[in-house]
């Protein structure tokens, strides 16, 4: 979400002992404290204005790890000068939309449904990347596609098919489908762009970026959105998905990279909608339903046929 951690292109390293030992609880905590994002955004949605959220998520996770990142200032700001409208673009697209969009749905939909529907957001990547990266989709890639879009309609129409012949949707689950859509959009535009410095301090540079176009939206909550006011839910809330859920979060997803490779790393990803669904029936409440069931069947065999089967390599010809 995100919550969701950057994506990054890494060389991969070998994953020996000594590093599966850190690396793999360092991908499963952080995938677990991304799922308690959807938790906190979820509770404290009657109370916290979407964008308001947002921009104070992303402005205090920014302000705790630039300390951190120090030693890489001068790389940083040498990028800005350089690069400073991609950068902003990127972040906005990532951080400010995804996350907005999010916290938006889950005014009308639950967290587990939305921690479904993200889990779509693999394959929107593989789809978007044959038209903006010229990358081969390919028969499985294609069909996996297809089953997984399959799924995801079959939540937001509720398993309704006269609603979804009449077009009757959720704004919310609508909402999340479109964060689904700026997460794929963001992870091909940072693969494109190669802006050059180490994840982390990239992490940073976006999270500011998505801070600055979200103070707008915030701004315009100030004065129209009667929920404004910080209360003491809002702030339990913000702690969390600021620090735990903010940057250390995005800190532990570094270190999974470094150690495990950002492939192995991200694969984990799916562990977070697992998480999503017991965080939210053990502290929302909240119950899977049929189509929640059905369409979560469909977006795993899409994701199955996406990325586990692979093309048999062609025979060479006997003469």
């Amino acid at each position: 979400m995100q919550a969701m951690p950057i994506a990054h292109q890494a060389a991969q390293p070998a994953v020996g002992p000594i590093s599966s030992l850190t690396g793999y609880p360092a991908a499963i905590l952080c995938w677990l404290l991304s799922a308690g994002v959807y938790i906190a955004a979820k509770w404290v949605a009657p109370e916290m204005p979407p964008w308001g959220l947002c921009f104070w998520r992303l402005t205090l996770a920014c302000a705790i790890l630039l300390p951190i990142v120090h030693r890489h200032h001068d790389a940083m700001i040498g990028l800005l000068r350089t690069r400073a409208l991609e950068v902003v673009a990127v972040g906005a697209i990532g951080l400010t939309l995804c996350q907005g969009m999010i916290y938006h749905g889950l005014n009308d939909t639950n967290a587990t449904t939305a921690g479904i529907i993200m889990a779509l957001s693999p394959v929107m990547t593989m789809v978007l990347a044959r038209f903006v990266l010229g990358e081969p989709l390919g028969l499985w890639k294609s069909l996996g596609a297809l089953v997984a879009l399959a799924g995801m309609i079959f939540i937001v129409a509720h398993g309704n098919l006269t609603a979804l012949l009449q077009l009757e949707f959720n704004a919310g689950e609508l909402w999340i489908v479109g964060s689904a859509f700026c997460w794929g959009l963001y992870t091909v535009l940072l693969r494109r762009a190669k802006f050059g410095i180490e994840l982390l301090p990239m992490v940073v540079l976006l999270l500011g970026a998505g801070a600055l176009v979200a103070l707008p939206f915030h701004l315009w909550e100030l004065f129209n959105d009667a929920r404004s006011a910080m209360d003491v839910h809002s702030i339990l809330a913000l702690a969390y998905l600021a620090g735990p859920g903010g940057a250390l979060m995005y800190y532990l997803y570094n270190k999974s990279v470094e150690t495990l490779g950002a492939s192995r790393a991200s694969m984990l990803l799916y562990l977070q909608t697992v998480f999503v669904a017991m965080l939210a029936y053990l502290l929302l409440g909240e119950e899977l339903h049929d189509y929640d069931l059905v369409g979560a069947a469909f977006i795993v065999a899409g994701i199955i046929l996406a990325t586990v089967v692979k093309p048999r390599p062609a025979q060479p010809r006997v003469a």
